[in-house]
């Protein structure tokens, strides 16, 4: 038989015995949809990963600093970083301190326990993308300017939820207790996820040197931008030679671009992929197993029919090509299940994760790749060959005379 008569028997065997055909798939079925879920998710998340920076820009530069070097008698300040700014306007564009402020929130009687406070500068807020530097956007008012930040003025920028919850009304020009100090609010953030206690809507920016009064302390953090992506890794030598200088030890800080923190997210991303599909992958294994026990069974169920198929001229190769179709088209049909099953399961995923994050149509989306489905489709029909070969060779070897005596 050719192998379109090959093909075609496969399936009049296979809708024979309809249920075993798809207990025998099971295994393919669930090893390829959990291979298009997973490639999914993870293209989906990495997409959705890079989008967030990409808000901040690529050309955003993040400096901690751990502790004072053994061989430094200082530690760094603002003014060490505005210098930078300065002396290389070519490479870097701006620098903001980034400090956490320990400080009681409150507004008339009520208290909010779990907002955030942050001392940053005028350059936090980024005149080129008018965003701020973690990619928030203003919906009213203005952000700090040189002015407040220089007096150390009592203003505040607040998010979407102190704005809500806090205020009654418009809360531009109202005030609000930082720390038992009244705060004047100039601007408001608009949302950028759940808006709920504790989220990053829940924030309240305010002049740094304010923020360190509050017990937040000068380098912890410093957020600076470099003029371009090109010059980002320029920046980055000049701002890790500047520190070694202070602090002498390279231990006491860490530098990195948005680029790398991509890069180095992107490669946590991957490898947990790759743990998952091959997790996934003992379920291919297991679908292998179960065509090859089925076909086992098969083979002893057809004896006879092998002894008349040889009897009447047909080759060992012929038997054996017959088996091995019929082996490769079972994990064919339980591939192109699995793969309906694992796209429709990930576009569930989306809507569910996509309102877990509170990011609607335009945030994460689960997006199989053709790469990813193609590979998952190949892998799936070359286990039932693989698995299908054993059985189909049992039946090639089968003697004619003892096939038609089989009973």
């Amino acid at each position: 038989m050719n192998f379109t008569q090959s093909f075609k028997l496969a399936i009049k065997s296979l809708m024979l015995s309809k249920m075993r055909a798809l207990l025998t798939m099971l295994g393919i079925i669930i090893g390829v949809a959990a291979v298009i879920i997973i490639t999914s998710l993870g293209n989906g998340m990495q997409n959705y990963m890079n989008a967030q920076f990409e808000q901040l820009g690529s050309n955003l530069i993040q400096v901690m600093v751990y502790g004072r070097g053994e061989e430094s008698t200082r530690d760094v300040s603002p003014d060490d970083m505005y210098a930078l700014v300065e002396k290389y306007p070519q490479y870097l564009s701006g620098v903001s301190p980034y400090v956490t402020a320990s400080a009681n929130v409150r507004q008339g009687t009520e208290d909010f326990e779990r907002t955030s406070v942050y001392g940053v500068s005028e350059a936090f807020y980024r005149d080129d993308t008018q965003k701020t530097m973690q990619g928030s956007t203003l919906e009213e008012g203005r952000f700090l300017r040189y002015i407040d930040v220089e007096r150390q003025q009592n203003v505040c920028v607040i998010g979407s939820y102190i704005a809500e919850n806090a205020f009654q009304g418009d809360p531009l020009d109202q005030e609000i207790s930082i720390g038992g100090v009244p705060y004047k609010v100039v601007g408001v953030l608009a949302e950028s996820g759940d808006s709920s206690e504790g989220s990053g809507d829940d924030v309240i920016y305010i002049p740094y040197a304010r923020a360190q009064r509050m017990g937040g302390g000068f380098g912890d953090m410093y957020l600076m931008t470099s003029t371009d992506r090109d010059t980002a890794a320029t920046a980055k030598g000049i701002i890790e030679n500047r520190l070694l200088d202070i602090y002498e030890s390279s231990d006491a800080y860490m530098v990195m671009t948005s680029a790398e923190m991509m890069d180095a997210m992107d490669s946590m991303l991957n490898t947990l992929m790759m743990i998952l599909i091959l997790i996934a992958a003992i379920s291919l294994l297991v679908g292998g197993i179960g065509i090859m026990n089925i076909m086992l069974v098969s083979v002893t169920e057809r004896t006879r029919e092998i002894g008349i198929r040889k009897s009447l001229g047909a080759k060992c190769r012929d038997i054996r090509s017959q088996f091995i179709i019929e082996a490769g088209t079972t994990s064919a049909i339980g591939g192109a299940i699995g793969i309906a099953v694992g796209i429709i399961m990930a576009n569930v995923l989306t809507n569910v994760i996509a309102l877990v994050l509170g990011t609607g149509n335009d945030g994460f989306v689960a997006v199989p790749t053709a790469g990813g489905i193609g590979v998952a489709f190949g892998v799936s029909v070359a286990v039932g060959i693989l698995f299908g070969y054993l059985p189909a060779n049992k039946a090639a070897k089968l003697n004619p005379i003892d096939a038609l005596r089989y009973d």
